[in-house]
Parts: structure tokens; C-alpha cells; sequence
């Protein structure tokens, strides 16, 4: 391998754990292990997510579903000690069949959905439009008209969710939008005398807001009978974007503090070189030697995920990684040169005693997803996500 992952199965636990304390007991987490768990594994994460109680865990497509109930059941968990699988982001006719099979919950919001459900008898939920406009049905004529569809189909509402598109925000107009029509949403369930188990919204940054997770979605979900939920994932991970807005500062944060990231991922020194000042390293010679350096190459690069605006030129430092000397201390070594697409120099003109096939560690403790976002001028999801081992 060129490189690898190491997960900390103890500073997951942790952090569903923190957001599980964050929410109060009223409150249920959802798991969302999509997108491979974040690029951390999704078949380790969901076993490490469901021993720690997860009572349902979040996958994008049928795919990813399966994965996760095969895994589950090879480790021995009887179908009714595991947790629920929701698919959260739609499906199409030919994936019922593996639906049905793999008992996955299905989030619907249009009728097309419903109907090539139908004769399966599955619990499903339904997903509200509340200012996302992404997917989701729109409360109002269109929502009643679901709701029969469900009915007629033979479906359980087994839940009613929405998104909100500003969560991160303190005291955001949008997300009081949302939550209106979301209660607009959850009265015309209640209407038509139907008792959804689940009503969930909200995400990390939702549980992180200080401005936000009041009592209000523990009254909404008990208004039908129902329990409160929230889908976390990032913050399962160890990462919450920083909270914006009035007022808002990382201090004020509810779970960011007590998040630790889950992964290590790691590479090892392929080769060492030395330059004279006045070298230039890398494509289109960006980064120029001012002193004779010792350079490491390591075989990773943008096509694995390593960023490549994180390179060093003359003129912006990047980023860096970390390096273990001989006598066990770490130190940081910067990357000189463009990030290039499988391979990356790094300055180890300092750091005594560095060997080929030496540890490197490209994100963990000493370099974070949000040190590489930053650089990178992105969110630490999109680094995560962009990790590929191998």
C-alpha cells in the first residue's frame, strides 16, 4: 500500500457518545455513515457505531446499505439488536428488490417513489422540502397528496425528516424559516391521525449551534407521538465546521471541544535526496532551495486525496506532515514544491535521522482535515471524503 488508514475505534465511540450527552436523552442520533463513512470505512465504522448503541445508522444509496447489513450480520448481531439503516439520499425501481432484502428504510418524497414501492409493505420516511430545494416533498397540497399515496401503497410512515440548508449559522433567519414550515409539516401528519415513530432534522452543526437544539424538536416529535432524532456525521469523526453569525465564536460551541479526529492516515518515505540552493523542486519549478535541504519523497498525491493546494512555493507556504525522529519526538515537515499525483516532497532538512520506509502521517494529531480545508480553502468534509487509501 501507498498509503493507509488507521481508525480509532475508542475516539469514535467518544464522539457519538459527546453528541449523544450534547442532545439529552429525549433525543435520538442517527449515525450517517455515507460517502464510506467520511472515507474512514464504512463496514469498521458502522460495527464500532452500532456496539456503541447507534439505534440507526445513515447510508447514501442501496449499495452502501447492504455493504453495511452484511457486515453487521457477520459479525453475529441478530437482525433485531442491529441498528436500522436509513437511505437517505433516494433509490430507483430496480433497487427495490434489494431494499426489501437487506430491510433498508427508504427516505421518499415523490410519488414515483411510493408507487415502485408498493406490494413491498416497507416502513418508510418521508422527507420535507423546507427551504433546501434539494430533495424533499413540499408541505401543503403536494405533502397531503403523499400522505394518501403512502396509505393506498400499503407503506408504514415509519418517520418525518427535513434538512436545514443553514444549521452552522447562529440565530439564522433561514433555519427559523425551516422550522415553521417544518411544524406546518408535522400538523398535517397529525391531521390525518397518523403516528410517525421518528421526526428528525438537524445535523453536527445543529447539535454544535449554541443558538440552536432547544426543546423545540423533542415538542415537535411528542406533538405526534413520536421521538426526536438528529443525523450526525462529521462530528462522528472528530470535525464541526466553526459556527457562524452574530455572536458565534468555537467558544461557544456545544460539542467541538470534546470531538476527537477518528483517523490516521498514513504513507511512508520512498526515497531521500539532497539539494543545493538554488534547486528548484517539482513541476513548473515553483519552489527554489534558499540553503542546501534534505528533501523526502512520499508516494501520495492529489489522485489519493492530498490536496494540491497544499503545495509550497517561493511565495505561500503549504502544508506539512509529520515525522517521528529517532528519539521519538514528532516534528513537522513542510511540503515543497507542487503536491504532484502520487508523489510529494516534504522538507526534512531538520528532522535527524529520517530513513526510507519511515512513518509519515498526512492527518491525524499534529495535522488536521481542518488544517488541510483551510489550505485548501474548502470544509474538512470535502478532505475527508476525498481520502483514498490504498
Amino acid at each position: 500500500m501507498t498509503s493507509w488508514i488507521e481508525n480509532s475505534e475508542e475516539r469514535l465511540t467518544a464522539n457519538f457518545r459527546a453528541i449523544q450527552q450534547a442532545v439529552g436523552d429525549q433525543t435520538a442520533v442517527l449515525a450517517v455513515v455515507k460517502a464510506n463513512a467520511y472515507g474512514h470505512g464504512i463496514e469498521q465504522c458502522s460495527l464500532t457505531l452500532a456496539r456503541a448503541g447507534a439505534p440507526w445508522l445513515g447510508v447514501n444509496g442501496v449499495s452502501e446499505g447492504a455493504q453495511v447489513r452484511r457486515a453487521l450480520a457477520e459479525t453475529g448481531l441478530a437482525p433485531a439488536a442491529q441498528p436500522a439503516i436509513l437511505l437517505m439520499c433516494g433509490f430507483l425501481p430496480e433497487d427495490v428488490e434489494a431494499i426489501a432484502q437487506h430491510t433498508l428504510t427508504p427516505v421518499v418524497w415523490i410519488p414515483e417513489q411510493v408507487g415502485w414501492l408498493q406490494g413491498t409493505g416497507l416502513a418508510v420516511h418521508i422527507e420535507v422540502d423546507t427551504g433546501m430545494a434539494r430533495q424533499g416533498v413540499t408541505p401543503g397540497v403536494e405533502m397531503d397528496e403523499l400522505l394518501g399515496e403512502i396509505a393506498a401503497a400499503g407503506l408504514t410512515l415509519d418517520g418525518v425528516m427535513t434538512h436545514f440548508c443553514a444549521a452552522e449559522v447562529a440565530h439564522s433567519a433561514l433555519t427559523q424559516t425551516q422550522e415553521r414550515r417544518f411544524e406546518a409539516a408535522i400538523a398535517q401528519v397529525r391531521s390525518k391521525g397518523l403516528a410517525p415513530r421518528w421526526v428528525h432534522a438537524g445535523s453536527s452543526s445543529s447539535v454544535d449551534n449554541p443558538a440552536q437544539a432547544s426543546p423545540w424538536l423533542v415538542d415537535l416529535a411528542n406533538s405526534v407521538g413520536a421521538r426526536a432524532m438528529v443525523r450526525c456525521g462529521c462530528a462522528l469523526y472528530g470535525y464541526c465546521v466553526p459556527i457562524d453569525g452574530p455572536a458565534a465564536s468555537s467558544a461557544q460551541s456545544k460539542l467541538r471541544a470534546f470531538l476527537k479526529p477518528v483517523m490516521t492516515w498514513k504513507t511512508r518515505i520512498l526515497s531521500l535526496r539532497d539539494l543545493a540552493a538554488g534547486e528548484a523542486v517539482g513541476y513548473n519549478a515553483t519552489f527554489t532551495a534558499p540553503a542546501p535541504m534534505h528533501l523526502a519523497m512520499i508516494p501520495v498525491g492529489y489522485a489519493d486525496g492530498l490536496r494540491r493546494e497544499l503545495s509550497g512555493t517561493d511565495t505561500r507556504p503549504g502544508g506539512w506532515v509529520i515525522l517521528r525522529g529517532r528519539d521519538g519526538s514528532e516534528h513537522q515537515a513542510a511540503i515543497v514544491g507542487r503536491v504532484s499525483m502520487n508523489l510529494t516532497m516534504v522538507d526534512v532538512t531538520a528532522i535527524p535521522g529520517v530513513r526510507i520506509g519511515d512513518e509519515v502521517i498526512l492527518l491525524g494529531d499534529g495535522i488536521t482535515a481542518e488544517d488541510h480545508a483551510r489550505l485548501a480553502q474548502t470544509i474538512p468534509y470535502e478532505i475527508l471524503c476525498g481520502v483514498r487509501a490504498g
